[in-house]
């Protein structure tokens, strides 16, 4: 009884914080602090994917959302010369459009969600363990998976070229 109930604690916790920090995201008025309270929100959902045994997705996720798309929103904020300009209004007037519309999708999600009824034992693809995917990956995949790290790395390369200085 107790593991159970731990358990649930530990995820309504982690929901808890995911939840508190994608409202500070959109809500703060400091953009740097919207883009930390992003990356903690990230590493919210991360956490739940840890705790649904989806240790790949977590990885995903640490790895592209945080380290680098979360990583790049930070540098572009910081190399924004008139981000912290006074003058910048940083309220808009679609306020009360952007809490209906919110509203009924919430609403309309609820209701479809609530007509659903998952069955219980129902599995229809086998549990993929890391080592599964990185053996796939680096034998039936590897060209695909070499050639988007070759374009990946001439984005670096091509990015670095156009921001030096002339």
């Amino acid at each position: 009884m107790w593991s159970n109930f731990l358990s649930a604690s530990i995820f309504y916790l982690i929901a808890l914080v995911s939840i508190i920090f994608a409202l500070l995201s959109v809500t703060l008025k400091n953009m740097f602090h919207s883009a930390l309270a992003l990356i903690v929100m990230l590493l919210g959902v991360a956490a739940v994917y840890i705790y649904l045994d989806a240790e790949f997705l977590a990885l995903v996720q640490v790895l592209i959302y945080v380290g680098a798309i979360m990583t790049l929103v930070i540098f572009a904020i910081m190399l924004t010369a008139e981000i912290y300009n006074k003058n910048i209004k940083r309220h808009n007037q679609q306020k009360l459009v952007s809490l209906v519309i919110a509203s009924s999708m919430a609403g309309f999600l609820i209701f479809v969600l609530s007509r659903f009824k998952a069955q219980d034992g129902i599995s229809f693809f086998e549990p993929l363990t890391l080592a599964m995917i990185g053996k796939e990956l680096l034998t039936k995949y590897v060209l695909p998976f070499e050639l988007i790290s070759v374009i990946l790395l001439a984005a670096l390369v091509g990015s670095a070229a156009i921001s030096k200085p002339r």
